[in-house]
Order: C-alpha cells, then structure tokens, then sequence
C-alpha cells in the first residue's frame, strides 16, 4: 500500500464500465465517495474511468493502488458476461478467484426467500478472489469485497452507498481537508494575477477559481482547500484583500445559483 504524505491519507476512484463512456448511464457515484471520504480525512486525489476491457482494469488497478493508500471501485460485479471486475482484481493480485462460502450462503438464502432460482449466472456475484473479504449489501445481498487497499463496489447508486456506509471501521482517516469560500462580482480575469500570487506563496493550500453566472449577475467564487487550517485562515484574508483592492465586495460563501459551468460565466466575465 502507498504512503500517504506526513498524516495525509490518499484515494484514488475507479469508475468501471463502458456504459459510462458511452454516455448511456451518468455516472452518481463519485461525488458521494469522495464527500464520504472526505468526512473522514481521506483525500481524493484521481478518479478515473475505464472501460471493461481485462488487461486495461489490472493495468489500471495495479498502477494506482500502489500509488494511493485506498482504491475504491464501482461496477462489474453483476451477473452476466461483461461483469469482469472481481476477475480483473483477482488477476492484479495474483491470486484465484472462486465462489466464497459465505457469498453463496447469503444469495442462496435470499434467492430461496424471494422464490426465485439461483441460476448459474446469479451464482457469478458470489465469486470472489482468494483472501478478499466481503463487503455487506443489505439491498441486493450480492456482497462487494476487499482485496488488499483495494475496495470493489456495486455500479448501482443505492446499492454502492450502502455499502460505501459499511466500510467505516475498516476506514483511517487522516487530516480532514478544510474548505472556505469567498466570492464577489469581478471577473475572473480580474483577478488571475493577484491569485496567481497568492497560491506561489501559499503551496499548503489549493486555491480554485470557478465564475458564476446568475440573473444577469456574474462574478467568482474562490474556494480555498488545505489541511492547514491557521495557513487556510491566512489565505482567506489575503483573498478579500485582494477583492477590496481591486473594487470588489467579498463575500464568505458562494453566490447562489453559482459557480456554475465556465462557459456560462466567461461570456461577460473574464
């Protein structure tokens, strides 16, 4: 498992299937494993997605979960051919991969309790690589697992949140990163130098620019990330100096109905 930077713990998330890339399914997960991450001191910094496609998933798989302390997948692990991901994790570690006693415990009781057949295909979610441990799904039974630093997820928004709630004890956190706002009605043009500047003095924390654009208003938001949080403090300061100096009216928090897109703002911002 990766090393994460002095106290900072890393993630990295792998969005699997080609319905996403195809446009067909829009993807919903991603947002809610990083706040959940988050929320507990654990750092996003990829995300990535991939077809399902063997040789491309273990690449991929072997590449960022030596890079990164956690690596959280989502999608194939259902029941038909296409489903490879619990093959493909099997593979980067090396191991086999075969049906888990209490996977098949858990969907042959839950397919006798709803009368339907626990067909061959159904029996695939029950395969799981040797030495993983399972992840429980209390909404389609069908159990994700963990291998490793690696946690493989159900693509189904309700059913990868459940599971995504079951993995707080397994979970270490480290610092939580710290986030503040300050916006006002200047483009962001206006402001790129000053910001610039500020972030070339400031490295421990991340400072954003994303323009708004609401009833006929538009103007920035500044959004400031660090795990520092006296350093965060600072950086907040020196930005609504930066506004008042340049004629603008700061304000803490983000202007409603924005930051929205780029595009909708650069027409009269920049």
């Amino acid at each position: 498992m990766a090393a994460a930077p002095s106290d900072q713990v890393t993630a990295c998330v792998l969005l699997i299937g080609d319905e996403i890339l195809s446009g067909r399914t829009k993807d919903a997960n991603l947002s809610y494993i990083a706040r959940h991450l988050g929320e507990i001191g654990v750092q996003v910094r990829e995300a990535r997605v991939i077809p399902d496609v063997e040789e491309v998933i273990v690449a991929t798989l072997n590449e960022v979960r030596a890079k990164y302390d956690y690596v959280f997948t989502t999608g194939g692990i259902g029941p038909t051919h296409d489903d490879i991901t619990a093959d493909c994790v099997a593979k980067a570690f090396g191991v086999e991969i075969g049906y888990h006693p209490e996977a098949m415990e858990i969907l042959t009781a839950h397919y006798k309790e709803t009368g339907n057949e626990f067909t061959e295909a159904r029996k695939r979610m029950a395969r799981i690589p040797e030495g993983a441990s399972l992840i429980p799904n209390p909404v389609s039974k069908a159990p994700g697992f963990q291998m490793g630093n690696v946690f493989v997820m159900a693509g189904i928004p309700m059913i990868m949140q459940v599971m995504m709630d079951g993995l707080a004890g397994r979970l270490k956190g480290g610092r939580k990163m710290l986030a503040r706002t300050v916006s006002c009605e200047m483009g962001e043009g206006q402001l790129a130098e000053g910001l610039r500047a500020l972030q070339d003095a400031h490295p421990a924390v991340s400072i954003g620019s994303y323009p708004f654009f609401f009833e006929k208003r538009y103007g920035t938001s500044i959004v400031m990330r660090s795990v520092e949080e006296e350093e965060l403090a600072l950086v907040v300061e020196e930005v609504r100096a930066l506004m008042l100096g340049l004629g603008a009216a700061p304000v803490e928090g983000e202007v409603r109905g924005g930051p929205s897109a780029k595009e909708g703002a650069q027409a009269g911002a920049s």
